[in-house]
Order: structure tokens, then sequence, then C-alpha cells
């Protein structure tokens, strides 16, 4: 499993030209699910995300985290995040979780993120977004698991 987190000061998303999820302050998470995922990379992914320090103390050191802070994270299923580009030069995404897994398994990872009292907003799995960030920093994060 991969994660690329992104802090932002608002994001919003949209499906044919209608805004589906908007967030103010906090994080848009794009994640990529690889097929030798389980259960237990989507629990220690929610767990790094809903827990990572990166906004500031008032001494500007990344000591806060989304939770700690009360912002909001807006989650976008991304199977780009699993492409291979090591051969050739066109993206190989045979690692990638096929659709109807990887569906269910990014349902699963909110309802886990969602458990641990972080407000998520979604995009829309395998529809075509147009994401609009105003990003904060930038701050920007690849975790994989």
């Amino acid at each position: 499993m991969k994660a690329l987190i992104v802090r932002v000061n608002k994001a919003n998303l949209k499906v044919e030209d209608r805004i589906t999820s908007s967030i103010d302050k906090g994080v848009v998470v794009f994640v990529g699910l690889f097929r030798k995922d389980d259960d237990s990379s989507i629990v220690t992914m929610a767990d790094k995300i809903a827990n990572l320090r990166i906004f500031e103390n008032k001494d500007g050191k990344m000591w806060h985290s989304v939770k700690d802070k009360n912002y909001s994270i807006l989650c976008v299923p991304n199977f780009t995040l699993c492409a291979n580009v090591y051969k050739g030069r066109r993206p190989s995404f045979e690692d990638a979780m096929p659709p109807v897994e990887a569906k269910e398994m990014f349902d699963k990872f909110i309802v886990i993120l969602r458990s641990s009292g972080v407000v998520v907003k979604t995009g829309l799995f395998g529809e075509h977004m147009d994401i609009d960030l105003k990003m904060d920093g930038p701050v920007n994060i690849v975790i994989s698991v």
C-alpha cells in the first residue's frame, strides 16, 4: 500500500463538474493498493496517517497530527501510485490490486480511518475526478507499508 499525503488549507473534488467532497484545513491522501496488500496493511496505514505529525506547534516544529488538530482528511483512490516505471517509458500497473478487490479494500480503509476519530471525506472509486488543492507548505509525504 502506498499513500501520498498532501497538507492543505482547502481541497475540493469534482466529478462531472459537481463538487462531491471538500475539506478545509487538513490532508488529502491519495491511496494506491497493491495486489499483496491485506487487512494489516490498511490498519497500519490508517494509524500512520491519523497520527502523522505534520502540523506545526507554536515553535514551528512539526508536532501535531490531523487527529490532534481536529482537521479533516480527503481520501482519494489512486491506482497510479502503484505504477512500475523501472522498465521502458510507459507505466505498468500489473502490481495494482484489481478494481473490485481494491474498492472493497479502500472502503475498509476508510472505515478504519474514521474509527480513529478523524473526519474523512472520500473521492469516488473508479471515477475521473477534478481535484483542486490549496497546498500548505508545501508538505508532501509518501508512505509505503
